[in-house]
C-alpha cells in the first residue's frame, strides 16, 4: 500500500503530520547566542590541566585546540594512576587507554582500549579530522597511531606494576567511592568566539576485567555537546553513566531550558531512581552552558572540579550532592 493510500485509509491527512512549531518550548527552537569570556572546566582537582587550556584562550587558541592541550596534562602526569602514562592497569597488567574528543561543528573522535601511547586524546583528534570514522579500538587503534607518528611506549610504570601486584594477593573487585581507582579527566572550554569543544581520557578502572571499556570514550556518556546550547563531561562509576547516556540527556534538558546546575542533578537522579544500588557507586557532571554558567551534582560528597576563567584559576570546587 502506497504511503498516501495509508493515509487516507486511516483517515490520517498530510496535514496533521504537521507539528506547529508552538507545540515545543521556543527556547528549544532558538539557539543561545550569548557569547561569554573564555572559560575552562574540568572534573576533580586538576588545576594545572585547566590552568593550561585556560592560559591557551587567553592568548586566543581555538577551545579545541585549549581541551586538547590541557587533558594532556593529565595523560603526562605519572602521579596520576587513573589517566594516561602511569595508569593502573587491568587485572592482567595491561595499561590500556580510552579518549574522545568533540568540536564545535559536532565532529567527533574516539579510542578504545589504546595501548603503548601515551597520549590517546591526540589519537582520537587524529581520528576526527583525518577518518570517516568516529571510533577505532584495540589493535587496529595502535596501528592507526603508528602510522600517523605516534611513537609506542610503555605505559606500565614501577609504581603502577607494583600495586597491581599488591592487588593480585587479595582481588578485590569494588570500586572506592571518590578514590583514584575509577575516575577520568573531562574537560570543557569556550574560546573568544564562543565556540565549545570537549575532551574525555582515561585509563579506566583499576584492575578491570581485560577489554573493559567505560563510559569516557563514548559520545552522549562521557562527554557530549552541542555549539548553540553547551556541554557536559561525566565521571565517576562508568557503567552507570553509559546506561543513562547522561551527558546527552544533560545538554538535552539545557535545550529545553534548565540550567547546567539543574540539568546536572535530573542526570544523576535518574541513576538514583532506577539503581537501588546507588549509594555503593559515585557518579558526578559538570555542565556549561552557552551563557559560560557552570552547573555540577553527585551522588556523593567528595567529588570535586576545577576552572580557569578571566585569569583566576579555581581549584577543589565542590558541587552539590545527594549523599543520601
Amino acid at each position: 500500500m502506497k504511503r498516501r493510500q495509508f493515509l487516507q485509509k486511516t483517515g490520517i491527512s498530510v496535514g496533521a503530520l504537521s507539528v506547529s512549531s508552538s507545540f515545543f518550548p521556543q527556547n528549544i527552537l532558538k539557539p543561545m547566542n550569548t557569547k561569554p569570556k573564555p572559560v575552562a572546566v574540568a572534573t576533580w582537582n586538576f588545576q594545572n590541566a585547566t590552568k593550561k587550556a585556560g592560559s591557551m584562550l587567553e592568548n586566543g587558541f581555538s577551545a579545541l585546540d585549549a581541551v586538547e592541550q590541557g587533558v594532556m596534562v593529565e595523560e603526562a602526569n605519572l602521579k596520576n594512576t587513573t589517566v594516561g602514562d602511569g595508569g593502573a592497569p587491568d587485572r592482567d597488567g595491561n595499561v590500556t587507554l580510552d579518549a574522545c574528543i568533540m568540536s564545535p561543528d559536532g565532529d567527533a573522535g574516539a579510542v578504545v582500549y589504546l595501548k603503548e601511547i601515551a597520549h590517546p586524546i591526540q589519537v582520537a583528534r587524529k581520528v576526527m579530522e583525518d577518518t570517516p570514522h568516529v571510533m577505532l579500538a584495540g589493535e587496529g587503534a595502535l596501528q592507526f597511531a603508528i602510522q600517523q607518528g605516534f611513537k609506542k611506549k610503555n605505559l606500565l610504570t614501577e609504581s603502577s606494576e607494583k600495586a597491581w601486584k599488591e592487588w593480585l594477593e587479595h582481588k578485590e573487585y569494588r570500586p572506592i567511592i571518590n578514590i583514584e581507582n575509577h575516575d577520568t579527566i573531562g574537560m570543557l572550554c569556550v574560546d573568544d568566539k564562543g565556540d565549545i569543544a570537549g575532551a574525555c581520557t582515561t585509563s579506566g578502572l583499576s584492575y578491570k576485567v581485560n577489554g573493559r571499556v567505560g563510559d569516557s570514550p563514548i559520545i552522549g556518556a562521557g562527554l557530549f555537546l552541542d555549539n548553540e546550547i553547551g556541554g557536559a563531561v561525566g565521571t565517576g562509576m562508568g557503567e552507570a553513566i553509559m546506561k543513562s547516556v547522561g551527558s546527552f540527556l544533560i545538554v538535552e534538558l539545557m535545550r529545553q531550558g534548565m540550567s547546567p546546575q539543574d540539568a546536572c542533578k535530573e542526570a544523576v537522579m535518574r541513576t538514583v531512581r532506577k539503581a537501588p544500588n546507588h549509594k555503593d557507586f559515585q557518579i558526578a557532571y559538570v555542565a556549561l552552558n552557552k551563557a559560560g554558567e557552570i552547573g555540577s551534582y553527585c551522588i556523593h560528597k567528595g567529588f570535586s572540579y576545577a576552572k580557569f576563567h578571566e585569569g583566576i584559576s579555581s581549584d577543589n570546587l565542590s558541587p552539590s550532592y545527594l549523599d543520601s
